[in-house]
């Protein structure tokens, strides 16, 4: 728990991480930021995408809409947190020479996405044919 502390204190304070090893060829610490912007362009795509749902599917029923809709916006929320955690922890392990972090959420990330898109083919699948 307390490393989980320390590495949300950095997020806040990111010219803390320069007192941690040695600088890191400066290539590495620009392809980690383009990494974090990557993340953070699918936590917007799916925030996105939440507020799509709820506002351009009116029409759906049994309370879908807003399942899809805070389901998407959830896991856009979960993503763009993991953005940055995921950013200091990788500079501190470059800058540590440590290996690089490994994670499971992008394979939670994906299997998210995939059972919310599962879920309106089901939807919208079911509305064609009652339609």
């Amino acid at each position: 728990m307390n490393g989980f502390v320390e590495s949300l204190r950095l997020w806040f304070a990111p010219a803390r991480v320069r007192d941690e090893g040695e600088t890191p060829d400066y290539r590495f610490s620009l392809a980690n930021e383009r990494t974090f912007l990557a993340w953070i362009r699918t936590a917007l795509a799916l925030v996105g995408g939440g507020f799509a749902v709820d506002q351009f599917l009116p029409d759906l029923r049994g309370g879908w809409r807003i399942t899809l809709a805070l389901a998407l916006l959830v896991v856009g929320v979960l993503c763009a947190l993991r953005a940055v955690n995921h950013w200091v922890r990788c500079e501190l392990a470059m800058r540590r020479g440590e290996d690089l972090p490994v994670s499971r959420f992008p394979a939670l990330l994906a299997l998210a996405v995939g059972l919310v898109a599962l879920a309106m083919v089901v939807v919208v699948l079911f509305d064609w044919a009652e339609g």
